[in-house]
């Protein structure tokens, strides 16, 4: 069975992460990933901040990040999330967001909530995340995108 992998970004597979390209239409709806490698060094918003690619076989398809709160159980925030334009409509989206949180389940026991936000005008990702449970908290981030929320069994 050919799984998704994820792997941190580092010295060595950074410029296959950089890679990655969306439609031009997407762009505007996710930070780029050199934005976001960016924030991983700057740390904007919490303690942590881990960029990381999705794998299949032999080929990085995807990016996204974790900021969190370490040993937090409710600061867990996924971002960046995106699937290279070449690679978009295999299902690779639902497979690599269902990968994604069972990673951080191994890798943060605690974490007991996942929180993430949309663009209001990315209606493929709102129908994404909702059919894997997330939940439209009617709040909106200081950008306007609306915060969305998943809690952990």
């Amino acid at each position: 069975m050919n799984l998704i992998r994820i792997e941190p970004i580092d010295k060595n597979n950074w410029e296959e992460a950089h890679s990655i390209s969306l439609l031009k239409s997407q762009e505007k709806l996710v930070p780029s990933v050199i934005e976001s490698l960016a924030w991983a060094y700057i740390k904007p918003w919490d303690e942590a901040f881990d960029p990381y690619i999705l794998c299949k076989d032999d080929k990085t398809f995807g990016f996204f990040y974790l900021s969190y709160t370490p040993n937090s159980t409710n600061n867990y925030w996924i971002g960046g999330f995106q699937i290279d334009k070449e690679y978009q409509g295999l299902g690779l989206g639902t497979q690599s967001l269902k990968r994604i949180l069972e990673f951080i389940q191994e890798m943060h026991r605690q974490c007991e909530v996942i929180s993430l936000t949309i663009e209001k005008s990315n209606n493929h990702a709102r129908k994404l995340y909702e059919k894997l449970g997330f939940v439209n908290q009617d709040k909106e981030n200081q950008d306007g995108e609306i915060i969305y929320k998943l809690k952990l069994n």
